[in-house]
This record gives structure tokens, C-alpha cells and sequence, in this order.
């Protein structure tokens, strides 16, 4: 007993420090109005919330968060694998495209937006020249300072940048794939298709619902390389509740009402994350007979 009370103290102590105090800390703010100066805020009870749900700035940067995480769960996924079953028994050179494909993924946020921010350059930037090239000019535009297409192009961005990781992680657990049970469904006439949905899915479920489970989240909780590349803009166009949280609480010092916002962001992941996790462990618990 006391054993297991000394090894799981360490991890008792970083949950409280770095979880709990955290949250009753944003919880006692979300009903305060706290400016980031008054050391004694006064009590507005449920105020930051009813606005939060009226605020229609809220609900726009929401539909973009849905956007962004519809789009930017099922590309990477579908990209990434695409990717591990092309890659899947190629021997010569796999290290290097395993390195050249994942290395997107290990860059700092701020690197990419700022990169693909040149690229994006209306005047300058290398899409508008290729799309010139290719004669395809009247498809020319700027792309983050268009309304239209300024989320759009930093979510492609995002996604250029994720694919890499699902890649990795796919092309791992490709290589726990059963050959003998894909050998004897070619013996049976499936298709590719049929082969991909009935019999190599399946095994790498577990591994499947964890990269959705990381990619799902990210969507929640994205923030930095919109920030970077567009601020939110134009005109909130691009903006997510990480941005229009983080603009309420240090642009506009209404700390309270961003840390509501913040938590909106923590309400919303939750669910997702804990139907996933016990999806993901059921489906492993069938996979090693448990």
C-alpha cells in the first residue's frame, strides 16, 4: 500500500500543480470580472457566461473550430494512410522519405506560419506564381487576406504539416499487420478497397482512434499557427475560440471572459477525448483477448 501511494505521488503532485490548481484557478475567474490589474475583481456570477453564449463572435470562431476539426481530423488521416500503404514494403530509402515526411511535424508552429506565410504572398508568394504558370491565373488571390480563403489556407496549412506524423505512425503499425490473413483474402477475390476496410483496418484500429484522438483534439485546442499567420483575420474570418479567447483576455485585458472562453475549449474536448480513449482501450482489451 504504501508503495503504491510513493510511486503514484509523483504523478498525483504534477496533476494537482499542473491540472487541478489550474482549473479551480480559471473557474474562480470565469465569474469574476477580472481586468489583469484589480487584485480584488468584483463577483458578476454568471454574466461572462450568458455572454459567451450570446456573443455571436463566439459562435462564428465555433463554426470554425468545427470546420477545422472536420477537415483537419480526415485529411491527415486519410492523406497518412494513403501515404504508410504506398510506403508499406518499400525497403530502399524508406528512412529518408520516413525522415522528410515527419520533419513538417517537428517544426515549431511559428517557422511554418511564418513560411507559408511567404508563400502565400499575394505578390511574391510561390502559389500565385505557379498558378500563373500553369495558366490558371484568374485563381489568384491573397490567400490570408481573403475572407473567403484565409481559414482554408491556413488549415491546408496544418494539414501539410500533420500528415507526416500519421504517416510515421500508420507505416509503424502497418508492419504488425497479419500477412497471412491479407495473403488468404487475395485468395478469396477482395479487392484493395476490401482488403484495406475488412482486413487491415481492423488490426490497427487501436492505433487508428489514437491519431484520431490527437488530431481531434488539436482542432479544440488550435491556436498558434492561425495567430501567426493571420491574427483571426481578416475581420475575425479566420478566427478559432483559442484566438477570440486569447484576443479577449490579453488584447482587450478581459481576462474572465477569455478564461470562460478557455474554458468553453475544455468542456467541448473532454467528451470526445474520454469516448475515444474508452474506444480505443476496449477495441486493444478484444485485440489481446483480455
Amino acid at each position: 500500500m504504501r508503495l503504491g501511494l510513493l510511486l503514484v505521488a509523483p504523478v498525483m503532485v504534477m496533476v494537482i500543480v499542473f491540472f487541478i490548481t489550474p482549473l479551480v484557478n480559471a473557474l474562480y475567474y470565469a465569474f469574476v470580472d477580472f481586468d489583469g490589474l484589480n487584485p480584488n475583481p468584483p463577483f458578476v456570477g454568471l454574466d461572462n457566461f450568458v455572454e459567451m453564449f450570446t456573443d455571436e463572435r463566439v459562435w462564428a470562431a465555433l463554426q470554425n473550430n468545427a470546420i477545422w476539426i472536420v477537415i483537419g481530423t480526415i485529411a491527415p488521416l486519410v492523406i497518412g494512410l494513403a501515404l504508410a500503404l504506398l510506403m508499406w514494403n518499400v525497403r530502399r530509402g524508406s528512412s529518408v522519405y520516413r525522415v522528410v515526411l515527419f520533419l513538417p511535424y517537428v517544426l515549431p508552429q511559428v517557422v511554418i506560419g511564418v513560411v507559408w506565410g511567404w508563400i502565400y504572398d499575394p505578390i511574391r508568394g510561390w502559389l500565385n506564381k505557379a498558378l500563373e504558370l500553369v495558366g490558371l491565373g484568374q485563381l489568384q488571390t491573397g490567400w490570408l487576406g481573403n475572407a473567403d480563403t484565409a481559414l482554408y489556407a491556413v488549415l491546408a496549412t496544418a494539414i501539410w504539416a500533420t500528415s507526416g506524423f500519421v504517416f510515421v505512425i500508420f507505416l509503424s503499425a502497418l508492419g504488425n499487420v497479419d500477412m497471412e490473413l491479407i495473403d488468404a483474402s487475395m485468395l478469396d477475390g477482395t479487392n484493395t478497397l476490401q482488403r484495406l476496410w475488412y482486413v487491415i483496418l481492423p488490426q490497427i484500429m487501436p492505433v487508428f482512434l489514437m491519431v484520431t484522438t490527437i488530431t481531434l483534439i488539436g482542432g479544440f485546442s488550435v491556436f498558434d499557427i492561425i495567430f501567426v499567420m493571420t491574427g483571426g483575420g481578416p475581420a475575425g474570418a479566420s478566427d478559432v475560440l483559442g484566438t477570440y479567447a486569447y484576443s479577449q483576455a490579453f488584447q482587450l485585458n478581459r481576462i474572465s471572459y477569455g478564461t470562460t472562453l478557455a474554458l468553453l475549449i475544455t468542456v467541448l474536448a473532454i467528451p470526445f477525448t474520454i469516448a475515444l480513449n474508452r474506444l480505443q482501450r476496449r477495441l486493444s482489451m478484444q485485440g489481446t483477448g483480455a
